[in-house]
């Protein structure tokens, strides 16, 4: 398991100050975004926009996956179905791919999404999709995975990002799997019981011949994403709510705030999942995340920021120059780091 580094600086403002100027050194390729709304919007802080780490950028321009501020529809345009054709850079890249190629899945409340990288984080396929279905038992959830990347190329390892606390491949908590019907409906005890403890890489990697490696969705999507540079944090917009933190690149011990009381007696999970989304709509779901940032913010102090997950797009525009809003397919181009570094 990654231990969580000691990270130094003073915790009045004058030492928050000092802490987050030295993000303002680097180099913006961003224009700035528009004020955020007056009502509960987060501080603007001093910390100028931040680039995406090398990784990312040099994925992003091998497989034309954008991974920046204000997801567009061209990106979502790209999410494919397994009987799509590879795209042509996809082709390119499978034609010389660098070994060892890691198939990386990313099991979502809504759906899950598949595809394959070589060692330069360069995507040997588009990706496939299909929906998740409920109720949904560990074993049922693992033959939809098998399914769903029997049309992808051959793989020489796997890495799986989970939407729930992963511990050396076991899982300990599936929010969304436990329900009847997905999230908010009625809790199965009997599906408990069953995801509770499951080795989902012991099993998922017997079925695929190959070695699996799982963790928490939001640190595989953080991954992709952090600078390596200061306290980072990832908060990934989706079906529910999940975060991640890292100080100077390394991976916290993984924390589920998500569930933590945010308001009127309510979750972050339940303000701002997907549910709460269709329920309000956009405009009021936004003033809601944006709060949540604030709280976040005094919470851990963070250097910048990450909105990551499907329903991120939505902040585009919203936000203040600490916060970088990235694609949904970082999820996949974190896979190739839980090798990298492991997890917990």
């Amino acid at each position: 398991m990654t231990d969580s580094p000691t990270t130094s600086g003073s915790s009045s403002p004058a030492g928050r100050s000092r802490r987050r100027a030295a993000p303002a050194q680097r180099s913006s390729g961003r224009a700035a975004p528009a004020k955020a709304p007056a009502t509960k919007a987060p501080a603007t802080k001093a910390a100028g926009p931040r680039a995406p780490g090398p990784r990312v950028a040099a994925a992003r321009a091998a497989s034309s996956a954008t991974v920046n501020r204000g997801a567009s529809k061209a990106a979502s345009a790209r999410r494919t179905t397994p009987n799509r054709p590879a795209s042509s850079t996809a082709a390119a890249a499978a034609a010389s791919p660098s070994r060892p190629a890691t198939l990386a899945i990313d099991i979502g409340g809504t759906g899950l999404k598949a595809s394959v990288l070589d060692l330069k984080g360069r995507l040997l396929a588009d990706r496939v999709r299909v929906a998740t279905t409920y109720p949904v038992t560990p074993l049922q959830m693992v033959d939809q995975v098998v399914k769903l990347v029997q049309p992808l190329p051959a793989a020489d390892r796997a890495s799986v990002g989970f939407p729930g606390v992963v511990r050396r491949g076991h899982i300990l908590t599936a929010p969304h799997f436990v329900t009847k019907s997905g999230p908010g409906t009625t809790i199965v005890k009997e599906l408990v019981t069953q995801w509770t403890g499951f080795d989902l890489a012991g099993v998922l990697s017997s079925r695929l011949g190959i070695d699996v490696r799982v963790a928490n969705d939001a640190d595989l999507q953080g991954w992709a994403v952090v600078s390596g540079s200061g306290l980072e944090m990832v908060v990934t917009l989706g079906t529910g709510v999940g975060t991640a933190l890292f100080a100077d690149g390394k991976l916290a011990p993984h924390l589920e705030l998500a569930h933590a009381p945010f308001r009127k007696g309510e979750t972050y999970n339940e303000q701002l999942g997907d549910a709460a989304l269709k329920k309000i709509g956009p405009a009021k779901w936004r003033k809601r995340v944006l709060e949540a940032i604030a709280t976040f913010d005094t919470l851990v102090n963070y250097d910048h920021l990450y909105l990551g997950g499907g329903n991120a797009r939505h902040m585009a525009g919203h936000t203040d120059p600490s916060v970088t809003i990235v694609d949904n397919v970082a999820g996949i181009l974190g896979g190739i780091k839980l090798w990298e570094l492991g997890g917990h």
